[in-house]
């Protein structure tokens, strides 16, 4: 059961259930209510009730219980499939789209719809949430995932991937005009030790820092953006956002790494999986495949060349 510690600064005041949703925006205040209900929350070993007020010097700690399972079920969903056999299938994910059931998303996702397409044959080494999946993408972008029939197919690609020979090229539109037309971050990621619901750049030594690289080539300026292709040597959670953020050009419209004056009509950031490159895990052979750019990308690059030409 993990736990997390709250320190209550000098001068905090207030109600504790909702100074507590405050400090920890992955929980709600519900959420929190009813950990408190069932004697989850301590200050020194005493039980907390919600309407307590806030203590200045206290350290509080919630227990967090483990997350029930969640069972996939099948759903006739619409996908693009890009290529299938026996062993995989390429899907071209589209924006908006949740990857695999999680709390608050069980139903609708692509597991959902490739358990339907597939007729329940996919790999069962990502358990009943997961089957299948061998690399994700944000809900938010669009694009290429290859998605494994059996486990020999999925060891095989994830081989691949922890080896960093699978071949990922993602296209985006970022602030800012880069100076250099080609260049690239390698920073560590972990989570963000004040926003457990967001990555970021950490010392090699933090606890969870995993290496990336992301390089990164422009294709366009575009005035205020920049329109750029970015290949990936790993695959960590947010990678491209957290490293393009970190060197002061985020991607457009994301707004949890961006501005807070975020391009709402982009409905997340503007990053499309467009290349994806693999050995096929049964013949050998080289398999790459390309997606053509979604209509919300070409639709704010035409916007953007447009006021760039005025």
């Amino acid at each position: 059961m993990e736990t997390l510690e709250i320190l209550a600064g000098p001068g905090e005041a207030g109600r504790l259930d909702a100074w507590l949703a405050q400090r920890c925006p992955e929980l709600s205040r519900s959420a929190l209510q009813g950990l408190m209900e069932q004697g989850l929350v301590t200050e020194e070993g005493r039980t907390v009730q919600k309407k307590d007020k806030v203590r200045p010097g206290a350290c509080y700690r919630i227990a967090l219980p483990e997350p029930q399972p969640i069972e996939a079920v099948p759903q006739n969903i619409p996908l693009t499939i890009v290529y299938e056999d026996a062993d995989l299938v390429v899907v071209d994910k589209p924006k908006g789209m949740v990857v695999h059931p999680a709390p608050g998303n069980p139903d609708g996702t692509l597991v959902n719809a490739l358990l339907y397409h597939c007729a329940g044959q996919l790999s069962g080494i990502g358990g009943a949430i997961r089957p299948g999946i061998v690399h994700r993408i944000d809900k938010d972008t669009s694009g290429l995932l290859v998605v494994a029939k059996n486990d020999a197919a999925h060891q095989s690609l994830s081989d691949q991937m922890r080896v960093h020979s699978i071949h990922r090229v993602y296209h985006a539109v970022v602030y800012g005009n880069l100076k250099e037309e080609e260049g690239f971050v390698e920073a560590w990621l972990g989570r963000d030790p004040n926003d457990r619901k967001k990555m970021a750049v950490r010392p090699a030594e933090a606890t969870g820092a995993r290496y990336a690289y992301t390089g990164w080539q422009v294709l366009e300026h575009l005035g205020n953006f920049t329109y750029i292709g970015c290949r990936l040597k790993t695959g960590r959670t947010h990678q491209i956002r957290v490293h393009m953020a970190s060197i002061g050009h985020p991607l457009a419209g994301d707004a949890v790494y961006g501005p807070r004056n975020c391009i709402k009509a982009l409905q997340g950031q503007c990053l499309h999986a467009k290349e994806l490159g693999f050995v096929h895990p049964a013949t050998g052979e080289w398999m790459q495949f390309s997606s053509p750019l979604p209509p919300y990308f070409t639709g704010f690059l035409d916007r953007l060349r447009k006021e760039h030409r005025a």
